[in-house]
């Protein structure tokens, strides 16, 4: 039998985590309950996580410190959960390295779904050899291997959450298609990101902020319309 993907709830709500905890359980998942943002650094590095809910009112350190700190060293997948619905908030999570972000009273089918999908996204399985090669998408100074989720740019890795990876693998596939930010909604986080197309253009920054576009290919803007992985002639 497979070993259970395991995640870790960050919450200082008993009531909540214990909940979230009971429903991820009759998912077949194993969990583990932290209070404390501080604690929640030492539990990672023992418990490694195949994902995190990360409540963002924490003692000890906030929810947006643990995300930082995190993503120093790691691309584990974090959905946020918060009681802030301000698109201000939302972005802050995104711009941290979040992969989803959840505003508190939730369901808890819903967040049982969005695990299920985040985990879909971003885990890695067999495949035939000609699936993992075409899995692999190289440009002059780009290369992007969907097959363990690396970008190198320049000769160097480059560190992106496997959001940005995604997203820009799916543009690269289809050079100079131009997409609809809707349409990069559906495809990268398969559902409607609470009808803000925001999420995309923050992720696009985040990319920009990476790479640099290059004498062949750019990863270009569509105003009024969305972007496209360009290739110039």
């Amino acid at each position: 039998m497979a070993n259970k993907q395991k995640i870790l709830i960050i919450d200082d709500d008993t009531n909540i985590s214990e909940l979230i905890s009971l429903y991820l359980t009759k998912e077949c998942f194993e969990t583990k309950c932290v209070e404390d943002g501080n604690e929640a650094l030492k539990v990672f590095e023992t418990f490694r996580p195949d994902l995190i809910l990360l409540d963002l009112m924490l003692p000890g350190m906030d929810g947006y410190q643990v995300c930082r700190e995190i993503r120093k060293t790691s691309s584990t997948p974090i959905i946020m959960l918060s009681a802030k619905g301000e698109v201000f908030d939302k972005v802050l999570g995104l711009e941290l390295g979040a992969d989803d972000y959840m505003i508190k009273p939730f369901d808890s089918k819903e967040l049982v779904a969005r695990v299920k999908a985040v985990l879909r996204r971003t885990s890695v399985v067999s495949e035939p050899e000609k699936e993992k090669t075409s899995n692999i998408i190289s440009y002059p100074d780009l290369e992007i291997n969907m097959n363990n989720y690396s970008v190198n740019y320049m000769g160097k890795k480059v560190d992106m959450p496997p959001k940005e990876i995604e997203l820009l693998h799916f543009l690269a596939a289809s050079p100079n298609q131009v997409f609809t930010r809707e349409q990069l909604l559906d495809h990268i986080w398969g559902y409607e990101y609470a009808g803000d197309t925001r999420t995309v253009d923050v992720h696009i920054k985040r990319i920009r902020e990476k790479i640099n576009d290059n004498s062949a290919w750019s990863l270009s803007t569509v105003w009024g319309i969305g972007y496209k992985f360009e290739l110039k002639k």
